[in-house]
């Protein structure tokens, strides 16, 4: 007898592992999506001038074929490629694997409202009341929402991603950005494409610290020796003296995302604490970096006026009321506070707890959801963003990609045989 795996969102993670189900296992799958697939926040709404963050090469859909997604764009493995264009590539794959298993997928159009669980799997409701039981059910809804902000403003703007908002603003009065970060650098570009605006975009946070720049040609991973570091302070010490070595960091960081999992998990929570109070801002500016030719346009911004960066709080900014709007571009918010309707409706039924330092969705080494209880559940699965916290590097599509296919694989292992 078939089984049924349900999968709640159809954002880059939903169908990521949509497509390993379809591909790995014999499952019937059932994607809960109220949009498109393939869009979510990061390709949804991303207009021309908003590039991938990563080179093309590492962007492959496929965990098999690294230039999967190189073949099918036709760029050179180190080009940044339109994100709207990626999304396109995202939906193809979604509709090529669908169309290669047919009567195994069913698509919902819906929110999911709730997940009840029960002896035999769970059942995801959506807000419109009708209801998909499924053996396992895979949460893939993406991260936490925005970090909120304590200000008050005519037109706070908390989603710089809803069509059309940023660019129904004046351009001849300042626009307040909360956030220094990559949304903030994209948000920029959307209130500045148009080459009318007169009064500058100012960008604010603690740090003022602003991503740093991919380098024009690629150079390969450098992972720097680590096996003797016991601490976190014996992990920087070997980072900084790596890259004094090789003369960039850049290799350097890139060559620790295979480990950083594992060095994340080695740390105490007391390390892990301090790297997230003293090092993770400077980590993210290092780790998660502009493409060259958006760190060319952010400098042309500011050398015309049109766009200031500025540290410090934004609760008591003076002059408030003189911009425009103030747009939400701070990175996604603590749990509970920063929960949906969805992930927080389990984590008050208890269904669900908050994972380590509150950054996601508790979860154990599988990635199936710990509940209120410390119990894992034996049928419901964390994938992507939410599990944030008990793992580190889980935001991006090759760390996301390797664990659709784990995952994948780990439920086509656990079938128990039915006897004819």
């Amino acid at each position: 007898m078939r089984r049924t795996v349900a999968v709640v969102g159809g954002g880059c993670s939903g169908v990521l592992m949509t497509r390993e189900l379809l591909r790995c296992s014999d499952d019937a799958v059932v994607l809960v999506e109220p949009g498109t697939p393939g869009g979510g926040v990061a390709y949804g709404n991303a207009q021309p001038w908003h590039v991938l963050n990563s080179r093309a090469g590492a962007m492959s859909a496929d965990p098999g074929d690294a230039g999967h997604f190189v073949r099918w764009s036709g760029a050179a493995p180190a080009e940044f490629r339109p994100r709207r264009e990626y999304g396109h590539y995202l939906r193809e794959v979604f509709e090529e694997a669908v169309a290669g298993e047919p009567g195994r997928f069913d698509l919902r159009r819906g929110r999911a409202a709730r997940i009840v669980p029960d002896a035999d799997g769970g059942t995801v409701v959506l807000d419109d009341g009708t209801a998909v039981h499924a053996d396992h059910v895979i949460l893939a809804t993406g991260g936490p929402a925005a970090a909120r902000q304590p200000l008050e403003h005519p037109r706070f703007i908390d989603d710089p991603w809803a069509p059309g908002v940023l660019e129904s603003l004046p351009s001849d009065r300042p626009v307040l950005l909360v956030g220094t970060g990559l949304t903030a650098v994209d948000a920029a570009l959307t209130l500045t494409a148009d080459g009318r605006r007169s009064a500058p975009v100012v960008a604010v946070s603690r740090r003022g610290l602003l991503p740093l720049t991919h380098t024009a040609e690629a150079t390969p991973p450098a992972a720097p020796a680590l096996d003797d570091c016991a601490t976190l302070r014996d992990v920087v010490r070997a980072v900084r003296s790596a890259a004094g070595e090789a003369g960039d960091w850049r290799p350097v960081v890139d060559g620790m995302r295979p480990v950083l999992d594992r060095l994340w998990t080695a740390l105490t929570l007391e390390e892990q604490d301090a790297f997230l109070r003293h090092l993770a801002r400077a980590w993210e500016c290092h780790r998660h970096r502009m493409a060259p030719e958006i760190a060319a346009r952010v400098v042309a911004l500011r050398e015309a006026g049109l766009l200031e960066i500025r540290r410090g709080g934004v609760a008591a900014w003076p002059g408030l009321a003189d911009f425009a709007a103030v747009v939400n571009c701070a990175g996604p918010g603590r749990l509970p506070g920063a929960a949906g309707p969805l992930v927080g409706g389990l984590l008050d039924a208890g269904l669900a707890r908050v994972g380590p330092h509150s950054l996601g969705l508790d979860i154990d080494p599988a990635g199936r959801l710990v509940g209120a209880d410390g119990r894992p559940h034996e049928r419901l699965w964390v994938i992507g963003p939410l599990r944030r916290g008990a793992q580190w590097e889980t935001t991006a599509v090759p760390e996301i990609r390797a664990q659709a296919h784990r995952l994948a694989t780990d439920l086509q292992a656990r079938r128990v045989p039915v006897a004819v």
